[in-house]
Formats: structure tokens, sequence, C-alpha cells
């Protein structure tokens, strides 16, 4: 998720444990340690544009590398910060913020590797959108109160808050998974797979991606009182044979589809207005049109040594935004 929403739920579980005395110091630990693993980011390469996607959320979102990422952010921070605390409480206030952060970013939809070095699988549970402000703003607001009262029960309140929106996230998930199955049924499909993944900011407008023979498609369902769906665009599945037969298995571009195609968890298609452009089909600013937010991009006259390119297709034009938003409205 958002560093705001990182560092927020860190430094709330770090402040639920500490008691009046330790409020500001299991803030700090804990926000540093929820916002930490996220330094993943910086490994990244000029050569390799694909390299930042097998690193971020790996090893330092990891179950198993909590305890040891927290040891070396409490060691950087103990300098500057553990004037009012032992070495030992200041590792105990970080533990708790970073291990709140691989299981955050689990909630979301674009997949974190909580089980390396012993698996790759990318664990997505699809149940909370990456920016979400009324997930983050309560626990903020707990947080902050809860400093400047010396009160760690409001951080306590905070946390309880943070499971019971996420909790409300899978019951809104499962609800827009049966409305997608419906809308298949409804033209004589049988999904191989199907998955909602909430919209932008909310838990009412949801982007349902399901998978035929040949083609993706991609939906949008409200989820609320009264149920809508919102029909959407298809795209052609990728076949790596059938759309790129000059290309060499052997060759450089020909391993980066297959690790894009691993991220992506499979939901790749071929851009239907380019024609050498792989594109993830999970993530649209509109839940139910094919605008890629990224993609990657074949070209016939590179050596086989030479990468893809990689394409980030974000973008929030005026008119995206306003049909994301009467959607959202049901206007």
């Amino acid at each position: 998720m958002d560093p705001i929403s990182q560092g927020s739920l860190g430094a709330a579980f770090a402040q639920s444990a500490s008691n009046k005395e330790g409020v500001r110091a299991a803030t700090l630990f804990g926000c540093f340690g929820g916002l930490a693993p996220d330094l993943d980011i910086l490994i990244s390469s000029s050569n390799d544009p694909l390299l930042f996607l097998e690193f971020h959320r790996q090893f330092t979102h990891s179950l198993i590398f909590i305890p040891i990422g927290a040891l070396l952010v409490t060691a950087v921070l103990y300098r500057w910060l553990g004037k009012d605390v032992s070495f030992k409480k200041g590792y105990l206030f970080c533990l708790l913020g970073y291990a709140t952060h691989g299981l955050l970013d689990t909630c979301t939809t674009y997949g974190t590797q909580l089980l390396w070095p012993f698996s790759s699988e990318r664990f997505a549970w699809n149940n909370v959108s990456i920016i979400d402000p009324l997930f983050t703003l309560p626990i903020l607001v707990l947080i902050i109160l809860g400093v400047r009262r010396n009160q760690p029960w409001l951080a306590r309140l905070a946390f309880v808050w943070a499971i019971t929106y996420l909790l409300f996230g899978v019951i809104q998930r499962d609800r827009a998974v049966a409305l997608g199955n419906q809308l298949a049924e409804s033209r004589g499909h049988t999904p191989i797979r199907l998955e909602a993944k909430p919209g932008f900011a909310n838990l009412i407008l949801w982007k349902v991606v399901y998978e035929t023979e040949n083609h993706f498609y991609v939906d949008a369902v409200r989820v609320d009182t009264s149920h809508k769906t919102y029909a959407g665009d298809r795209a052609e599945k990728l076949s790596v044979v059938t759309h790129f037969p000059w290309l060499d298995e052997s060759s450089q571009q020909a391993k980066d589809i297959k690790r894009f195609r691993w991220f992506s968890n499979d939901y790749l298609a071929l851009d239907p207005n380019k024609p050498n452009r792989i594109i993830d089909v999970r993530y649209s600013v509109v839940p139910n049109e094919i605008n890629a937010l990224w993609g990657i991009e074949l070209d016939p006259e590179k050596p086989s040594d030479a990468h893809v390119a990689w394409l980030s297709l974000r973008r929030a034009e005026a008119e995206q935004t306003a049909k994301w938003w009467r959607m959202l409205t049901d206007r």
C-alpha cells in the first residue's frame, strides 16, 4: 500500500503495545519499521528494466525476514531515537511495525512473496485498494491523538478499525466475485478463473476479470445496498507462438515475457492497438476498460541478448477520471 498507510499501521501496532511513557518512541520505531520493507524499490538496473519486478515485495516482505529486517532498522534508528527507550524495547516496537507491512501489502492486488525463499508465489487477497483514504485516515488520526494525549488505547482502537475494514473488504470481494460469475453466466461463459479487485480508493466499485479459452473479459460491478454491473471490454490472451512467430525462444525477450507472466499471474493480453505490446489486464483507471497501467514492448530488430522495453502507461486523464467517478457515485 501507499507509504502513509504502511507507516500509520506500523505505528498503530507498535503504539498499541506500549505504555503511556513509551507512546512517542513506539510510534517512531513502529512507523519506520512499517515503512522500511519498501526500500526494495531501490533495487533496479538500467540494463534490465524488469529487475525491480522480481525484487519489489520479495525478501524484504517475506515472513521469515521480519525479525532480521526489524533488527537492521532498529540498529540504524537507535542512535537517533533511542534516548528514552532501551534497544530491546525499540526492537520490539520496530518488529511490530515491520510485521504489518508484508501482510498489509498482501491484502492488495499486486502480489507479495510472503513465503520467500521457500516459494516465489505472489499472494494477493484482493480485499483493499493500494490507496484507500477511508482505511488510512482514521488510523492516522487516532495515532496522532494517541501521541498528543499519551494514550496507547487509541492506537488499539486504530488497529481494530484496520482489521474490521480489511474483513469488510473480504466480504465485499466475495460479493463482487458472485456478481462477476453471474455476468459471465449470462454470456454463456464458464470462466477458467475469475477475480474481483477493488477499484481505486474504495470498496464499492470493483473490477472483475475473468478468463476464457481465448480472451480476458473486464467488467465493473458496484457492491452496495443494490448491485449494478458495467459491461466492459475484452482482450485477446497472449499466445507467444501465434503473436510473435519471429521470436527466438532462447532470446532475452522471450525470457522477459516469462518473467512478466510470473509477475502478472499470467493475466497477459496483446494490446489491441500496439501489435508488439503485451499488457497486464489486471489494472486500469476505469475498471471496465482495458487501458493497462503497465506493459512490455518487443522489438524484432533487437539482438538476441537485448531486453524488452518496460512501459509505464499510468495516466489519469480527465475523461477517465470522470467515468470512474460516475461509476463510483452511481450517476
